[in-house]
């Protein structure tokens, strides 16, 4: 008797879809993967060049054949889709609007690994949203997919608690292997149809609106919390200007303080990458050693080769930094290499 392997389109194009797509292939071979489909190459880089994206690399390497619609507007690609004859599409991050006859097309339609625990962060991100929202847990969900923005039964989910040392970088890699290990766990269930998908909340909906470069600015007339939580839910780097002031401290190890510490530039964009709290003895340690000097909000501190802002309320130790058109560094490299002058943010 011939057996008949499951037909699955797979449809993504960031590194987050790529760890879902490894696992898929990896996972069974009673699976085969019709088609690959992801946005077209795009242009990046300093040259400029036509890239491909994560997901087309990965399934260059597996040898999958690949489709990159502009859009589903057009018959001929609903067509070349619809003639696949898919028992199931699988979504990881695809970037693309699906019209409904591409969402009917596969016999069980299509399913989507969605990186919060919905309804909360409905849209595209959840991940970075989480973050900058201040949520104690986030998590994936495996949902089946409608006409609306996220809004699909869901078949499975899987929370992640958010440790204060997460960036959206570090939260992305994680959702993304709970996501592929969700994926491989429920899929056989899936496609024997043998969980009924729960229909969301109405409550507790929320929208996690598309990140954009112009929130990135830190606003120091916020607390060190709100700014340690937009400073690490931003993939492109958080921005401040770096600015001289007489008011910033060099604080060595012996507690001596030194007014010259520097800046490479009076005023430059400068983005902060890793940013956390510090605990009540260390801010209790600053606040005696820079108890006699009028510092400002965004004013630098560095004691013991670590670097420290000043808040409205508090203190965060920054960990990671860049200057433009300079690579990222760990703060002591950044310390080290600056010049003799007195720093501030702003």
């Amino acid at each position: 008797m011939n057996f008949k392997k499951t037909r699955i389109i797979f449809a993504g194009t960031p590194d987050f879809s790529v760890t879902a797509l490894n696992a898929l292939v990896a996972a069974n071979k009673d699976y085969e993967i019709v088609a690959v489909y992801t946005q077209p190459d795009r242009p990046r880089g300093r040259g400029n060049k036509l890239m491909p994206s994560a997901v087309k690399q990965a399934a260059l390497l597996h040898n999958l054949p690949i489709f990159q619609p502009q859009n589903f507007k057009q018959l001929d690609d609903q067509k070349i889709l619809q003639e696949l004859q898919a028992d199931l599409m699988i979504v990881v991050a695809y970037g693309l609007i699906l019209p409904n006859i591409i969402l009917n097309a596969p016999r069980l339609g299509c399913i989507n690994i969605h990186a919060s625990l919905l309804p909360r962060w409905r849209g595209a991100a959840p991940i970075q949203r989480a973050i900058l929202a201040g949520d104690k847990t986030t998590g994936v969900c495996i949902m089946q997919m409608d006409k609306g923005l996220d809004t699909g039964a869901v078949f499975a989910s899987e929370a992640l608690p958010i440790l204060k040392t997460y960036t959206s970088s570090i939260l992305f890699a994680e959702l993304a292997k709970i996501g592929a290990q969700l994926l491989i766990k429920t899929l056989p269930n899936i496609l024997a149809q043998k969980i009924i998908p729960k229909i969301q909340s109405e409550t507790g909906i929320t929208y996690a609106h598309k990140i954009e470069k112009s929130e990135s600015p830190i606003k120091w007339d916020q607390t060190a919390l709100e700014i340690q939580q937009h400073i690490m839910g931003f993939n492109l780097g958080a921005t401040c200007r770096l600015t001289r002031s007489n008011n910033n401290l060099n604080v060595d190890l012996n507690g001596d303080l030194n007014d010259n510490l520097s800046t490479c530039l009076n005023s430059e964009t400068l983005k902060i990458w890793q940013a956390i709290s510090i605990d009540n003895q260390l801010t209790q340690t600053l606040n005696e050693l820079t108890l006699s000097h009028l510092l400002l909000t965004g004013n630098l501190v560095v004691l013991q080769k670590r670097l420290f802002v000043k808040t409205i309320d508090a203190w965060l130790e920054i960990l990671e930094l860049q200057q433009a058109g300079k690579k990222r560094l760990q703060s002591q490299q950044f310390i080290l290499n600056m010049p003799k002058q007195s720093w501030i943010l702003s």
